[in-house]
């Protein structure tokens, strides 16, 4: 009743004032109204528990830039950390062997590693089904039959596909990385269920998928601590936890955007095609208006006829 009456008395003020005088007010109310408005608005929106993420640093990477391209070093490294680590449990039924070649394998290292699967074909003269060796053409093959299998043997959570996993999340190849670096103890006051792990990154907290990547703690009689690491690259990289992350990283990059180096060198070369045709046509636009652009025109005064 009393904010009625003073809202109100406002109202009759401004009806029996000078409008110029009455600016001021219908500014300062306006501006009391909005405020008040926006403060309900910002305290009465739930909070949901998949807000409470921390939100990825920004990372350089490599293929990053106007004309950057992958590291192929590293996405032949990422490629064996999937394999060896994530195909375990995650597919990339998109993405197949023939388009590893020459971005992460070599041809002949790529028939040889399709010709190691056997995928179901047919039906043959006979009918049935049988297994043939895999091709380049085939895609990797999946670690379960169907999704129910996946979901019985990870306590009811489905391994997403990897093949455009950057690309499907919010942060790009800033969260993927984060999320395989940052597992840690809950917070005090945070629980999550059994059989899950806390990590900051991923929304709500708490994930079915135990930290992938990690370094083997072995100790020495002396006790001197020492680090084996989870597998060993062909080149001789040592596979720490952070190498480990940024490769797979980069090679999922790759995976969500295989066109990246392609269409880089194709602006590469329009930007030279159209340097050069803007600097051909400056010269022949200069040339065909000189004689116009450099031109004096003089009028002289004509002389008055004597009869006028």
């Amino acid at each position: 009743a009393n904010l009625r009456g003073s809202f109100a008395k406002i109202f009759e003020r401004l009806r029996t004032a000078n409008p110029k005088a009455a600016w001021p007010v219908v500014k300062r109310v306006c501006l009391v109204t909005g405020v008040a408005t926006a403060g309900v608005a910002m305290l009465a929106a739930p909070v949901f528990a998949t807000e409470l993420v921390v939100h990825p640093t920004k990372l350089e990477w490599p293929h990053h830039g106007l004309l950057a391209s992958h590291d192929h070093g590293s996405l032949r490294r990422g490629y064996q950390v999937y394999k060896q680590v994530c195909a375990a449990c995650h597919s990339m039924k998109y993405l197949s062997y023939r388009q590893l070649v020459n971005h992460v394998l070599t041809e002949d290292e790529a028939k040889e590693e399709c010709a190691e699967i056997l995928v179901q074909d047919g039906p043959n003269d006979q009918g049935k089904m049988f297994d043939r060796p895999g091709r380049l053409s085939d895609a990797l093959p999946e670690p379960y039959d169907n999704p129910e299998a996946a979901r019985y043997a990870n306590g009811g959570a489905l391994p997403p596909d990897l093949t455009f996993i950057v690309k499907a999340r919010h942060g790009y190849e800033d969260y993927v990385y984060h999320l395989l670096t940052s597992f840690c103890e809950a917070p005090p006051g945070r629980t999550v269920d059994n059989n899950q792990y806390y990590n900051p990154y991923f929304p709500g907290g708490a994930l079915s998928m135990a930290p992938p990547l990690y370094d083997e703690q072995i100790e020495y009689d002396d006790g001197t601590p020492a680090t084996v690491s989870q597998i060993e690259y062909d080149d001789g990289t040592p596979a720490t936890v952070s190498q480990m992350s940024k490769d797979i990283t980069c090679f999922l990059a790759w995976s969500s955007d295989r066109n990246h180096d392609k269409r880089k060198r194709i602006l590469f070369k329009a930007i030279i095609i159209l340097s050069l045709g803007a600097t051909l046509a400056g010269i022949y636009k200069r040339k065909k208006w000189a004689n116009l652009k450099t031109r004096k025109v003089i009028y002289k005064n004509r002389p008055v006829p004597k009869d006028l």
